[in-house]
């Protein structure tokens, strides 16, 4: 058998994509219009329409709800934010602390109310183990840890290369830090889970109605126009379609990689019992899962980025993309060197010029978004929503400000990436500089940082 490669992605495999809801019919109105469907889309009407039954939610989504990367993610539910560092700087110490604990809270959050939805996301709470290769990944992972800990996750673990293998046997590994606060999902599980709670509570969803300008009181579509007081952008890495916003969010891609069924004997040989979700400590960094059914689905970077601001033709991915993972799959396991990959695909993340996720109303405007997760969205996208149904609900005299509304990622601004070809010439140079120290990082036996990935990270602002 051939890699399939695209097709959205192998979440999408075994049932294919759903048949479309119906499209805008025309003209409407409504209290909050959201466009996009997905995760930060559907959990922002979801919790709207508990807090306040009464009203009118309409969500526009321009395929269908999880085609972008809540269809396509590694399933990694877990308690990362991106810009933590930088909002300690701007806000103070505590502040940021109270940010990561709302999203520690936040991994629960998704957890219980799938329980209560009964949507079986094939969700299993392993957490988080990441893994060192290097003497220079090592020393990261400590200071990583470090750093954990100086911001409350006192229920992290650190482990030497023998307590790393006897969770997971990654071959090299000669240390790894753990957390409690992640798990393992199935992403489309999730939000097609979540779809349908959303309509159930009698929300509307419109599929098929791409939404190509977003003003005040206005979403405008080729089928018509929704005016509503608050209208919210949740489009993610999708952002730079609209008009207007090109230079706001960068599409940075990520693709992914599903190996056929292993054998009972080889993850023997692998261990990962506990079901962690997988990552390392390199610059271009990987992240993995063992699946339900007994699968390796793994990622990373591939081509970072189309010039452009361009987006994938439904997930599929350049050939040497799927070699680079595989080869990163084999460097991990290398007993799996026969093994089949079964599906390939690719999908765009939102990253803002900061590198910093923020969730915003524009209480001039009734104008609101949330996003630029940086690929951490599947948790961060529930704390999202929840801020901004409190944003709203504050905004229209409902309550008062709460603990989510005071977070330091509340209404942060941040300036807009340069023009092309500057862009694409960034980030290409930024990834060639980050793969070339990790294979000097590899073979080296220095604990420092390569430089180049230091200066890197600081010219791209990461």
């Amino acid at each position: 058998m051939s890699t399939v490669n695209g097709g959205i992605s192998f979440w999408y495999a075994q049932e294919g994509a759903p048949a479309p809801r119906e499209p805008l019919p025309g003209d409407t109105a409504a209290d909050v219009c959201v466009v996009g469907g997905g995760y930060t889309g559907l959990w922002t009407a979801y919790y709207l329409k508990k807090a306040v039954p009464f009203l009118n939610i309409t969500v526009l989504e321009a395929k269908f709800c999880g085609y972008g990367a809540s269809g396509r993610n590694g399933g990694w539910l877990y308690n990362g934010i991106a810009g933590r560092d930088r909002y300690a700087k701007l806000h103070g110490h505590e502040a940021a602390v109270r940010l990561q604990q709302a999203m520690n809270a936040t991994v629960t959050e998704v957890l219980d109310v799938c329980d209560a939805e009964k949507i079986d996301a094939d969700q299993h709470r392993g957490g988080v183990l990441e893994v060192a290769l290097s003497p220079a990944q090592l020393a990261r992972l400590k200071a990583f840890h470090a750093a954990e800990l100086a911001f409350g996750e006192t229920d992290r673990e650190l482990y030497g290369a023998r307590e790393t293998a006897g969770r997971v046997r990654v071959a090299g590994a000669v240390g790894s830090s753990w957390t409690p606060h992640g798990a393992r999902l199935h992403p489309v599980k999730l939000v097609q889970g979540l779809a349908a709670a959303v309509e159930a509570l009698g929300v509307t969803i419109h599929e098929s109605t791409p939404v190509t300008e977003i003003k005040p009181k206005h979403a405008i579509t080729p089928y018509g126009t929704v005016r509503a007081p608050y209208v919210l952008r949740c489009t993610e890495g999708f952002t730079a379609s609209l008009t207007g916003q090109r230079r706001t969010w960068l599409p940075m891609n990520s693709s992914m990689i599903a190996t056929e069924p292993l054998t009972d004997a080889q993850w023997e040989s692998i261990g990962w019992d506990g079901r962690e979700t997988l990552g390392d400590m390199a610059h271009a960094y990987m992240y993995a899962q063992r699946t339900a059914d007994g699968r390796i689905a793994l990622g990373g970077r591939g081509v970072p980025y189309r010039f452009g601001s361009k987006t994938d033709n439904d997930g599929r991915t350049q050939p040497q993309t799927v070699e680079a993972l595989r080869e990163i799959l084999i460097r991990f396991f290398p007993q799996l060197a026969g093994v089949r990959i079964d599906h390939a695909w690719s999908g765009v993340l939102g990253v803002p010029r900061d590198w910093c996720a923020t969730v915003t109303l524009d209480r001039s405007t009734g104008l609101g978004w949330a996003g630029g997760y940086v690929g951490s969205g599947v948790a961060t996208a529930n704390l999202a929503a929840r801020t901004l149904r409190d944003l709203i609900k504050e905004d229209s005299g409902q309550s008062g400000p709460t603990d989510l509304t005071a977070l330091p990622w509340v209404n942060h601004k941040v300036r807009k990436w340069e023009p092309e070809p500057l862009r694409w010439l960034g980030v290409q140079t930024m990834y060639a500089a980050f793969r070339g120290a990790d294979r000097r990082e590899t073979t080296g036996r220095t604990a420092a940082t390569d430089r180049v990935a230091v200066l890197a990270n600081r010219l791209s602002g990461r």
